[in-house]
């Protein structure tokens, strides 16, 4: 027999910790043991999950809790992730101060998920971009905006140097800038940007609406030259970001927006480990790139929980292709060497406001930052090189450097 595992932190000052294991790993497979009949017993024993480990300890604040591995027997679930979270975690999530820390998938699982269509290396063909960091802008804002001001928002930031550019996750289908409209005004305008910067470059449009409908929004986005898409798994479902990965017609990068993951990730106990939710999930559903709060910017995630959504996401033990990070919020270009230091050169740097806050505008906030990732590639202090670079000096005056 095949088993997923599930591994949890349980918190309680109280509890008999393998006991509340057994009543886990039977009261989320047959429900009962003890009760059933010998015969019957025997006929659901197939069924049963079991206790891998308990391990106790004792936090610093001398809270008592306990990892737990609970193995889940595939016979009991269908090969898609919902499936595979209801049974790990469904009930069970509302049972006192328990989080999610990780799941292994078995070989026959994970041989059901489609990963990431294209990977860090299919992005990297695309753009033309075998080794370095990849570049990313957003559209700030874009909320009021008509086909004509998108376009040249987006001009502006194309003509910066960028290797993606991408929709805010607000950005909704609506009468201004339909998303088909959208997609071929910006095409335009990465074919005009190319003339002068000789750059590939991706655009990824926000897909959005009703999950019947977003198969054929994608498609029309695609047809009218959309060359990535941006999609909030969260909000819609994993089970939907694999539908679209795993679709033949669709074939662009998907990038996973975060939305709604601080709705699950942060407390310490309760929820889901940021590694599992925004790395395995992601990339297992088919992620080509995932973005998530740096350690560094506005919206802060700790550096340890940054770094391990990263390994989840490039570690090179799974058959899976593996997807771009994209540590994002308030990224400014003096940051970068420290998200090269932590995340080398398979990391997408990922800017709105330190692009478009640039005293020079958008098109010189890119430049800032290709600067940047140049200078530290070659070991150059930013402060150096902004001395022969007037947009890194720029930017590092109004920003400062690393924090």
């Amino acid at each position: 027999m095949s088993y997923c595992t599930a591994t949890y932190r349980i918190h309680d000052a109280k509890a008999d910790f393998q006991r509340k294991a057994e009543s886990i790993a039977v009261g989320m497979t047959v429900g009962s043991w003890t009760e059933l009949p010998q015969l019957q017993q025997e006929s659901m024993r197939k069924h049963l999950g079991h206790v891998v480990s308990v391990k106790e300890a004792e936090s610093a604040a001398g809270k008592r809790y306990a990892d737990v591995t609970i193995a889940y027997p595939d016979l009991n679930f269908s090969r898609d992730l919902p499936a595979l979270l209801i049974t790990a975690f469904g009930k069970i999530s509302m049972d006192g101060q328990i989080k999610l820390l990780d799941l292994d998938f078995s070989e026959n699982f994970l041989s059901h998920m489609p990963g990431p269509k294209f990977g860090i290396e299919g992005i990297r063909s695309l753009l033309h971009a075998p080794k370095r960091p990849l570049l990313m802008s957003i559209f700030k804002s874009v909320v009021g905006y008509d086909l004509e001001g998108l376009k040249q928002q987006f001009l502006a930031q194309a003509l910066g140097g960028v290797d993606l550019i991408k929709d805010d996750e607000i950005l909704f289908d609506n009468p201004l800038t339909p998303i088909e409209r959208r997609a071929e005004i910006c095409r335009q305008a990465a074919e005009e940007a190319e003339q002068t910067t000789g750059k590939k470059l991706l655009y990824a449009v926000n897909l959005t609406g009703r999950t019947s409908e977003l198969r054929k929004e994608a498609l029309k986005a695609i047809d009218a030259g959309a060359s990535a898409l941006l999609f909030s798994p969260l909000a819609y479902g994993l089970d939907v970001l694999q539908e679209l990965s795993s679709d033949s017609d669709i074939h662009v990068p998907i990038a996973a927006h975060p939305s709604l993951a601080g709705a699950l990730y942060p407390a310490p106990n309760y929820g889901i480990a940021a590694s599992l939710l925004l790395g395995k999930l992601m990339r297992s559903a088919g992620a080509d790139l995932v973005l998530f709060p740096s350690p560094y910017g506005s919206v802060v995630m700790p550096r340890e929980e940054n770094l391990a959504i990263r390994d989840e996401l490039v570690r090179k033990d799974s058959p899976l292709r593996t997807s771009f990070p994209v540590p994002s919020a308030g990224i400014h270009p003096g940051l970068t060497p420290r998200i090269l230091a932590d995340f080398g050169q398979d990391v997408v740097v990922n800017a709105g406001g330190g692009i478009h806050g640039h005293p020079g505008g958008a098109a010189a906030g890119g430049r800032a930052f290709q600067q940047a990732i140049e200078a530290s590639l070659a070991g150059q202090s930013l402060e150096e090189a902004a001395e022969h670079h007037a947009e890194l000096k720029a930017a590092l005056q109004l920003w400062g450097g690393q924090r």
